[in-house]
């Protein structure tokens, strides 16, 4: 059975991600909604669409029948309003990360989602990445005993622009949703919600945050020691701690193809695992096996996490003096 996938957005993360529709079986992209009309045409004629339009053209379809799932790749104060209109028209959804722009409007999402028994799910493309899923399987059998830290980091430089999507608050820019969602959702998949977040950081002349130095405390000594940054690059790379070893994630570690397994006292184990297309397939692929199943929520991607991970970015931003805001998309 074909999956019919509604876009909502055409910039550049829109068209990595349908791009690697291409290679999924049984996938289409059937509509392509955007603020502009003349925009969301010519993504539509890029990508095959049969039909384009407005978001509110995009919701309509989904209501209508004409599109069976929602990929939301908006910048992150509009997903919320976005998710919220596709819920009530009972359509299912893959919502980019950061999920939202505040916990209050992710917790608003997900209550929606849950009470409308609607599927949805944070398109966070790293938890399905095969090399990942093959490290969640180590640490599920305990190849490197108990996990008691995570380190990752996620830096790439980009050239300070107020009027950017990037550094621009209003639409959710500055290193922490941007990025440090990816380190902050992987020690959070490998070590639950943790007790206490310690975060201080550096920010541009109009207040967006430049860089991030956050420490992830547990009750039972357990820790997550994660940075980000749009000021400078850096290796990109994650290590897992357990008791009896240790696996690293190369960079990127956010879609590695390469892991390295060191247990205790043995040499080291180098283990490949490489992406289909882009690597956006395999979230695309979940997505489609969950509707397919009449699931409501993933079991890898659960909405609990989701939450619990905004709720990190929310206390790092609070503690580096940030306020974010949902946005409206003129539905």
């Amino acid at each position: 059975m074909t999956t019919r996938w509604g876009i909502a957005a055409t910039g550049r993360m829109a068209a990595a991600f349908t791009s690697d529709l291409a290679l999924l079986p049984d996938a289409e992209v059937a509509f392509v909604g955007s603020r502009s009309p003349e925009s969301a045409a010519e993504f539509a004629g890029r990508f095959g669409a049969g039909a384009s339009g407005t978001y509110a053209d995009l919701v309509a379809a989904g209501r209508a029948g004409d599109v069976d799932v929602v990929y939301v790749a908006t910048p992150h104060p509009q997903h919320h309003a976005l998710a919220l209109a596709a819920i009530e028209a009972g359509t299912p959804l893959l919502v980019e990360k950061a999920f939202t722009a505040t916990l209050a409007g992710a917790e608003e999402v997900v209550a929606a989602a849950r009470a409308a028994e609607v599927f949805c799910m944070e398109a966070m493309w790293t938890r399905f990445q095969p090399a990942v899923a093959h490290v969640r399987e180590m640490v599920a059998a305990g190849e490197i005993g108990d996990v008691v830290l995570v380190q990752a980091d996620f830096g790439a430089h980009r050239a300070f622009d107020p009027a950017s999507r990037l550094f621009d608050l209003s639409l959710g820019g500055g290193s922490v949703l941007d990025l440090g969602v990816y380190p902050i959702s992987l020690a959070q998949h490998l070590l639950g919600r943790p007790d206490r977040v310690i975060a201080t950081g550096t920010t541009y002349p109009n207040g967006a945050d430049a860089s991030a130095a956050i420490h992830l405390a547990w009750a039972d000594g357990r820790a997550a020691a994660l940075t980000c940054s749009l000021a400078s690059s850096t290796p990109g790379r994650a290590v897992i701690v357990g008791t009896e070893g240790s696996i690293e994630l190369e960079p990127p570690f956010h879609h590695p193809e390469r892991v390295v397994v060191r247990r205790n006292g043995q040499e080291p184990e180098v283990i490949e695992r490489v992406a289909t297309g882009r690597g956006y397939v395999h979230q695309a692929a979940e997505v489609q096996r969950c509707l397919a199943e009449g699931l409501l929520e993933s079991p890898v991607m659960p909405l609990a996490d989701t939450l619990d991970v905004q709720w990190v970015l929310e206390e790092c931003l609070d503690q580096l003096g940030i306020a974010m805001a949902e946005q409206p998309v003129g539905l």
